[in-house]
C-alpha cells in the first residue's frame, strides 16, 4: 500500500522531533540525576536514545521508511530507493523536525528555548568517529535491509547503543541530529563551529558505506515496502 507525499513528510517530522526530544531530553535528565557522574549519565542517555529509535522505527517505517537522517535519505536516493524530490523534501522536515525536538526537550525541562551550545567537539579523532559511526549505521541499515529488513529497527538500536560508547564523539551520525544538537547548551550539545566537520565526516561515512554494500550485497528486495528504513514506498501518480 502507497502513502501519499504529505503523510510520509509528516512522518519524517514528528519521528525526528521525537527522536531529537529523547535524546536531549535525556541528556539533561541523566545529567541532572547522575551527581556529576559522566559515566552514569552517558549510559543514561545512551539507553534511552537506542530504546527510542527501535520504537520510532517501528512505528513511523511503514510510513516514511523512518530515515530521521540527511544521510540515510541520500544514500537511499542514490540507491532508487526514494526519488530525489522526496529525498529533498525529506531532509528539510528532518532538519526542521530535529530542532522542534530540542526546543521541546528545552520546554519540558524548563531550560531556555533558544541557546547556543558551548561544548567543544573538535578535531581528527572525533571526526574521524563520526566517520566510523556513521560508516557503521549505514551498513547496518544496508545489510539488514537486503536480507532480514523486519531487524532493522532492532539493530539500529543496538547500534547506536553500542556506538555510544565505542566512539570518541557518542556517534551522532545524523547530520540533522548534529545540527540541531549545535541549539542546546545540555549535555547532548556542540558547539556550532563543531558541526561541519562532523557532518564532513557522517557524509564520507555513509558514501562509503553504501558504496561497499552495494558491491557485497548488491541485490535489493522486490518491492520497496519489505524494507522499512532504507526502502520507501512511492506514492501513486
Amino acid at each position: 500500500m502507497t502513502v501519499d507525499r504529505t503523510r510520509r513528510l509528516a512522518s519524517e517530522l514528528i519521528g525526528t522531533a521525537m527522536l531529537l526530544a529523547a535524546v536531549v531530553g535525556s541528556g539533561i535528565m541523566a545529567d541532572r540525576l547522575a551527581g556529576g557522574n559522566q559515566a552514569i549519565a552517558l549510559l543514561a542517555n545512551t539507553i534511552a536514545t537506542g530504546a527510542a529509535l527501535v520504537a520510532l522505527i517501528l512505528t513511523f517505517g511503514p510510513i516514511s521508511g523512518a530515515h530521521f537522517n540527511p544521510v540515510v535519505t541520500l544514500a537511499d536516493a542514490s540507491q532508487r530507493g526514494v526519488s530525489w524530490r522526496d529525498a529533498g523534501g525529506y531532509v528539510v522536515v528532518q532538519v526542521t523536525g530535529a530542532v522542534l525536538g530540542v526546543w521541546a526537550a528545552h520546554l519540558m525541562f524548563a531550560e531556555p528555548v533558544l541557546m547556543l551550545s558551548t561544548t567543544t567537539r573538535s578535531g581528527p579523532p572525533q571526526i574521524f568517529s563520526e566517520f566510523v559511526a556513521t560508516f557503521g549505521l549505514l551498513s547496518v541499515i544496508w545489510g539488514c535491509s537486503r536480507r532480514r529488513p523486519t531487524m532493522v529497527p532492532f539493530a539500529v538500536g543496538a547500534y547506536i547503543t553500542a556506538a555510544y560508547w565505542f566512539t570518541a564523539s557518542t556517534s551522532f551520525a545524523n547530520p540533522a541530529v548534529t545540527l540541531a544538537r549545535a541549539l542546546t547548551d545540555t549535555f547532548a550539545g556542540i558547539r556550532p563551529a563543531n558541526v561541519p566537520a562532523f557532518i564532513v565526516g557522517q557524509s564520507a561515512g555513509a558514501a562509503a558505506a553504501t558504496l561497499l554494500f552495494k558491491w557485497l550485497v548488491p541485490v535489493l528486495p522486490s518491492t520497496a515496502d519489505q524494507v522499512v528504513v532504507s526502502r520507501v514506498p512511492e506514492p501513486v501518480s
